[in-house]
């Protein structure tokens, strides 16, 4: 069976920028006292155009290009690895019971098998490099590193047709709250099917230019599109494109259009 893995990666913003969006709101219960506010209102063309931009694509792909979505087919079993010289693990037990009641289905839970869908491995930033090295390969974690300078990182190993087999993200405990936090739910985004990043995308927590540190309402909602029965592994843009406005109107993902007055 031909299998691709995707690598995505978390480059830490050095500042945040504020853009004008639809009813700002202080960021949710949880979230860091720097977090910054969260834009709850969106057209259907920003969901839209969010969609298509971060469920195709990756910073660096091992394999044939994917032609199609990726996601997993089937209930997400996530296990916790605990490591590094902070104890993050019942932190990342929240972060993980936060997607699981916000988009169910995802039919999220978390696990102690030996082979879960979802590996989450808690390390130190020194740690960071021999990690990959040792997931990947020594000349693909040169590559990666030298291609991105990561903070943290994903693995996304799919079928051809786009099926997710197993995701692997690596997540860094000892650079503070504000960086776990931004780590744990952006990595987590890609795991699941989100696997590229757009830089001009103001709401999203895949904006490299932003930390967030809390599911926002524009990332579940693109969550919600992704786990929709209707989208399959394997839909083309073209494919997808023509299901999306029907899906965002059927759930009231988007504010309505203006009325336009005779």
């Amino acid at each position: 069976m031909t299998r691709l893995i995707t690598i995505c990666v978390t480059l830490i913003a050095a500042s945040m920028h504020a853009f004008a969006a639809s009813d700002k709101q202080p960021a949710p219960a949880g979230a860091t006292q720097d977090a910054p506010p969260q834009y709850t209102s969106f057209t259907a063309a920003e969901l839209e155009r969010g969609f298509l931009a971060l469920a195709f694509g990756s910073d660096l792909r091992i394999g044939a290009r994917p032609l199609g979505i990726r996601r997993f087919d089937h209930p997400i079993h996530v296990r916790i690895f605990g490591g590094g010289s902070v104890d993050r693990m019942i932190t990342m037990s929240r972060v993980i019971a936060d997607y699981a009641r916000e988009v169910p289905n995802l039919q999220l839970k978390e696990t102690s098998a030996t082979e879960p869908d979802v590996e989450l491995r808690l390390i130190d930033e020194k740690d960071f490099q021999s990690a990959l090295q040792l997931a990947f390969g020594a000349k693909v974690a040169r590559t990666f590193v030298a291609r991105t300078d990561p903070q943290c990182m994903t693995s996304v190993k799919s079928t051809a047709d786009g099926a997710i087999v197993r995701s692997v993200s690596f997540i860094i405990v000892d650079k503070g709250d504000d960086v776990f936090l931004d780590c744990a739910y952006h990595e987590l985004l890609h795991a699941f099917g989100l696997s590229n990043h757009d830089q001009r995308n103001p709401w999203t927590t895949l904006n490299q230019k932003r930390m967030v540190g809390y599911l926002s309402v524009y990332d579940r909602s693109l969550l919600t599109l992704l786990y929709d029965e209707r989208i399959k592994p394997g839909m083309t843009a073209r494919q997808v494109s023509g299901l999306l406005p029907g899906l965002i109107a059927e759930r009231g993902l988007a504010v309505p259009p203006p009325q336009i007055r005779q």
